[in-house]
């Protein structure tokens, strides 16, 4: 489980076609505080351990990422260069900032719309029909690994559904999200309160 707090941002530095895409990403944590076999969040995405190196604030850690994996996120997320959103898992006592996240992918979002606003950004994205019920104003949503609050929500003819949210500049700074243009793509996870609920809803009489 995370928060969809980040605490760094990494670098794919390589790309290795084996079983599934080795995805070596370099970081700027302690690799002594690195487990082989813990989990971390890259973008929203819960990957595992497999190799780590490198020195205190010049780390680095390897995870494989299946074909079902890609097959769920954005296709230009996997390469080198690229840089993610990184945030270990959650442990026992740590503060709950965000709100709790999987690190399931649910849907890739479409950025629709980003535009300064006194400083924040306000994006507006646009999303499949089938995470539309999911998703609620002052609701909680992860885009990109990162825990966010819905302002609005508004259904599209198709059926679709496209919402707004707001990054505060330090929340820019910190992530990727300050990078985002209009026509990006992004991992999105909805709230698990909100999976819950509608799964109670469908079994009521």
């Amino acid at each position: 489980m995370f928060t969809g707090i980040v605490t760094a941002i990494g670098t794919i530095t390589k790309v290795e076609n084996k079983d599934d895409l080795r995805v070596v990403v370099s970081c700027p944590w302690d690799p002594a505080g690195m487990d082989i076999g813990a989990s971390i969040a890259c973008s929203g995405v819960c990957l595992t351990v497999v190799e780590k190196g490198g020195e205190p604030g010049d780390a680095w850690f390897a995870v494989d990422v299946s074909g079902e994996t890609i097959s769920r996120t954005p296709q230009d997320q996997w390469r080198a260069d690229r840089r993610l959103n990184l945030e270990p898992a959650l442990r026992l006592g740590d503060e709950l900032g965000g709100h709790l996240v999987t690190g399931h992918v649910d849907a890739v979002g479409r950025i629709a719309l980003a535009e300064d606003i006194g400083g924040s950004t306000r994006l507006e994205i646009l999303a499949s029909e089938e995470i539309a019920p999911f998703i609620a104003e002052k609701g909680s949503i992860t885009v990109d690994g990162v825990s966010l609050t819905v302002n609005d929500v508004e259904d599209e003819p198709n059926g679709d559904v496209r919402f707004s949210l707001n990054v505060i500049p330090h929340t820019g700074e910190v992530t990727t999200l300050g990078d985002l243009s209009e026509g990006d793509a992004v991992n999105l996870e909805i709230d698990v309160l909100a999976r819950y609920l509608k799964r109670m809803q469908s079994l009521a009489v």
